[in-house]
C-alpha cells in the first residue's frame, strides 16, 4: 500500500482547514497513494479545547464530512481525518476519526476513548469520550486499517483489541501537545504498539505550533522507516503489508 501522512496545521477556521485538506488530498492522489491520513482535530483545532468545539460540531455526514467524502470520491483515495462530531444527546461533542473509502462512502469511525486530562489540559471538560468503546478496523484495498486517537496510544488495551480485530496498519491520529519529553514519548509509544502487535503504525500529528508534528511510520519490528519534522508537510511511502504476516508467523514459531 502506498500511503500519505498529511501533517497539516489546522486552526479555528474550518473552511481554511478544508482547503488545506483538499490540497493535500490532491497531492497524495497525484503521488499514487491509496490512503491519506490526517491528524486528530483536522476539522477544527486550537491551543486548548473550549466551548467553541461544541459550536462547530457536526454529524459525520454534515457539511465537513460530506466535503471529505466528495474529495475521496473525486480523487479516488481513502481518507482518515479527525472531525468534531456532534453529540446527539449532549453539549459535549465527540473527538472522532472518520475513514472514508475511495468511492466516498463512510467506512467507519472511531470516537476517542481516553481524553487528554494532564498537565493543565482538560479535554474532558469540553469533549465526550466514546460511550461504547470498540476497536474500529476497516478494509482499504484489501488492507486492514485500524484507528487510534492521540492519548488512546497511552493505554495498551486498544492496541490489543485492534490486533485481535485483524489490523495490519494502525492510523494513529494526534494533536500531540508540546512539552518536556513529549517528542520522545510520542515516538516510544508508537514504536511500542507496533512491536507488541507486529503491525505498522502510521502516526500523524498536527504540525507546530499547536502540536509537535514529528509524524512517523513504524514497521512491525518497531523501526521508524520514515518521519517528518515539526512543520506542515506530506510524507508518502510504500508499505509492504506482507511483512505483517511474515513477522507474525516468525514470532509464532
Amino acid at each position: 500500500m502506498r500511503l500519505t501522512l498529511a501533517q497539516i496545521d489546522s486552526d479555528a477556521d474550518a473552511a481554511r482547514n478544508l482547503r488545506r485538506i483538499g490540497a493535500a488530498v490532491e497531492r497524495a492522489a497525484a503521488a499514487g497513494s491509496t490512503l491519506a491520513v490526517f491528524p486528530e482535530y483536522a476539522m477544527y483545532e486550537k491551543h486548548a479545547v473550549d466551548a467553541t468545539f461544541a459550536e462547530v460540531a457536526e454529524p459525520v455526514d454534515g457539511e465537513f464530512g460530506s466535503a471529505l467524502s466528495a474529495l475521496a470520491a473525486t480523487h479516488r483515495i481513502a481518507i482518515v481525518a479527525g472531525i468534531v462530531e456532534q453529540h446527539p444527546d449532549g453539549d459535549r461533542p465527540f473527538n472522532t476519526l472518520v475513514v472514508i473509502g475511495r468511492d466516498g462512502r463512510l467506512l467507519g469511525r472511531h470516537r476517542k476513548i481516553h481524553l487528554y486530562d494532564a498537565y493543565g489540559f482538560h479535554e474532558s471538560a469540553w469533549i465526550s469520550p466514546a460511550e461504547h468503546p470498540e476497536p474500529t478496523v476497516v478494509e482499504v484495498d484489501g488492507v486492514r486499517v485500524g484507528l487510534m486517537t492521540c492519548s488512546d496510544v497511552r493505554r495498551p488495551e486498544l492496541g490489543v483489541a485492534l490486533a485481535k480485530a485483524g489490523a495490519e496498519i494502525v492510523a494513529l491520529c494526534a494533536s500531540w501537545v508540546p512539552g518536556e519529553h513529549k517528542l520522545d514519548q510520542w515516538r516510544v509509544l508508537a514504536r511500542a504498539r507496533a512491536i507488541e502487535h507486529l503491525y505498522f503504525v502510521a502516526a500523524v500529528s498536527q504540525a507546530a505550533p499547536i502540536s509537535i508534528g514529528s509524524s512517523l511510520v513504524v514497521d512491525p519490528m518497531g523501526e521508524v522507516i520514515a518521519s517528518l519534522d515539526e512543520e506542515p508537510a506530506l510524507l508518502t511511502l510504500d508499505v509492504d503489508i506482507t511483512e505483517v504476516a511474515a513477522r507474525r508467523a516468525a514470532a509464532a514459531r
